[in-house]
């Protein structure tokens, strides 16, 4: 007898524990969902970490109502967790692909809510049921929250390095689900004497057991289709890599890729975004020996530089080898690269830029940085001056960089946020910008230690957009585009340097490009 109740009471916390990793991946997991799909990740993870917090104080106190069949009252519990968390993701997929929008974000934050609930509800009835078999209170508590928050550093672990990467948002939530419901059907069946009707309590696990394994099986496929709901060309190629969802869609000619659902390129127009990038800078320089690219994992960028008979070295630095691998091996891919990532010049580093340009003491003659916008906190970092100075004392000191930075139509304030950083470290900086109908009026900055004279800026390859004639135009903002900015009372708007310390740059671009 003795025995049994021994058994039950480790199985106890040892479900405390198993449900606390549980809830610690729903967690973490409607923050990836949010910033995956609604933008700015530490907004989402903010947000969705509050209201599940939220949600298990409201649980804990429901949990002062249930004092009688605490194992039944646990087992529910544990089905709708099950049932909710684990068809979360996929049926965010769903409302986002056919609701209005801001439809998705209400569910989200509806769903964490009461997942939160549901687990603040378990601990408490597990301590109570622990008390109630013969554990003294004080044990009781201590054992189960101690399995709880050893729990949720496995379950922190589990979603980060095991799930995410390896099953993605969509599978890793049925089979979170899962494990909810063997905990619910373990501990049924071992209190199966304290129990009424068993056989109809086993028949609704098993009901939502098939539902999820039909999730795990056949949830992703279903959840693509939604999502293919949400680009407007077909899905060709779609993967979650250790750091972004990574799309590329094509439709006739047009080859489109997608991280995190924002555009990188559309093959129909890349070369106007690319001639840009790359030829000023390239002629604004008299040697071209060393070259850095901060991003353009596409290979894009590259395959620009290396019209250049000079360079002898590119160095690409994109934190995403899923990116790279893609541009190395899709055919369609290295049509458009032309195989740039395979030349024996270029050497790839699958590292963050900002800690690449920390631990390297080489020095660049051409710095490209050509870095998705900062919409969230970890790409910000890489728009501080704190960043640009790091660009700028790798660079040669005849040489130049230039940097891809947002619209200067739809982003007015942001683009000449980023001038007026980049202008911070020091450096002489001149403006272009031109139309690339898939993104709109795009701009870029360059920056150099010595003047920048536009109308001496040449193009000595073939390109297929850009003329030499052409660059001092694009050196030309229209009024609503320029760096004399005003707010709403005609009162001319002060830009100053974004960095580490103060990030306002995140802010000012979420508010300008809400609209678009």
């Amino acid at each position: 007898m003795q025995q049994k109740v021994m058994n039950k009471t480790s199985l106890i916390y040892w479900a405390s524990g198993i449900v606390s990793i549980c809830g610690i991946v729903f967690e973490v997991l409607f923050g990836a969902l949010g910033s995956y799909i609604l933008g700015d990740g530490v907004k989402q993870y903010t947000l969705t970490i509050s209201l599940f917090l939220t949600g298990m104080g409201i649980g804990a106190s429901i949990s002062e109502r249930v004092t009688k069949n605490l194992i039944l009252a646990f087992i529910y519990i544990e089905f709708f967790v099950a049932l909710i968390g684990g068809f979360s993701s996929f049926t965010m997929f769903g409302i986002t692909a056919y609701t209005p929008e801001g439809t998705d974000a209400f569910y989200l934050y509806f769903v964490t809510l009461i997942v939160g609930t549901l687990t603040g509800v378990e601990l408490p009835i597990l301590i109570r049921k622990a008390n109630e078999i013969g554990e003294s209170l004080n044990r009781s508590t201590a054992r189960v929250l101690f399995s709880d928050y050893a729990g949720g550093l496995l379950g922190g672990l589990l979603f980060a390095f095991l799930l995410r990467p390896q099953f993605g948002i969509v599978k890793s939530a049925f089979l979170v689900g899962l494990i909810n419901l063997a905990v619910a059907l373990i501990v049924l069946w071992l209190f199966r004497s304290e129990v009424k009707r068993l056989a109809i309590h086993a028949l609704v696990g098993s009901v939502i057991g098939i539902l999820l394994i039909l999730g795990v099986f056949f949830g992703e496929e279903t959840a693509f289709s939604f999502e293919q709901k949400l680009y407007q060309d077909p899905i060709i190629h779609m993967e979650q890599s250790q750091y972004q969802k990574v799309i590329l869609t094509q439709d006739r000619e047009d080859l489109r890729l997608y991280l995190n659902g924002g555009l990188q390129f559309s093959s129909i127009d890349q070369h106007r975004y690319h001639d840009v990038l790359i030829h000023p800078v390239m002629s604004q320089t008299k040697q071209h020996d060393h070259v850095l690219i901060l991003g353009g994992g596409d290979g894009l960028a590259a395959n620009e530089i290396l019209k250049y008979d000079d360079v002898r070295d590119i160095t690409l630095v994109d934190l995403d080898p899923a990116v790279t691998d893609l541009a190395k091996t899709e055919p369609k891919l290295l049509d458009l690269n032309n195989r740039s990532l395979h030349n024996d010049k270029v050497t790839i580093k699958n590292e963050d830029a900002f800690n690449y340009l920390k631990a390297s003491d080489q020095v660049y003659d051409v710095i490209i940085v050509d870095l998705p916008d900062p919409n969230d906190e970890s790409l910000n970092k890489l728009y501080t001056e704190e960043f640009y100075s790091l660009v700028r004392n790798h660079m040669h000191p005849e040489g130049a960089m230039i940097v891809q930075a947002t619209s200067p139509v739809f982003a007015t304030k942001t683009y000449w946020t980023i001038d007026e950083t980049i202008r911070g470290t020091g450096l002489e900086t001149e403006n272009f910008h031109l139309d690339v109908p898939s993104f709109g009026n795009w701009g870029f900055v360059m920056a150099s230690r010595n003047p920048i004279e536009a109308d001496k800026l040449e193009v000595t390859v073939p390109t297929q957009y850009l003329k030499s004639s052409m660059i001092p135009g694009m050196t030309e903002f229209g009024k609503d585009e320029d760096r004399e900015i005003t707010n709403a009372d005609g009162e001319k708007v002060e830009l100053r340097p974004n960095t580490l310390v103060d990030p306002h740059l995140i802010e000012i671009y979420q508010s300008e490009w809400k609209h678009y």
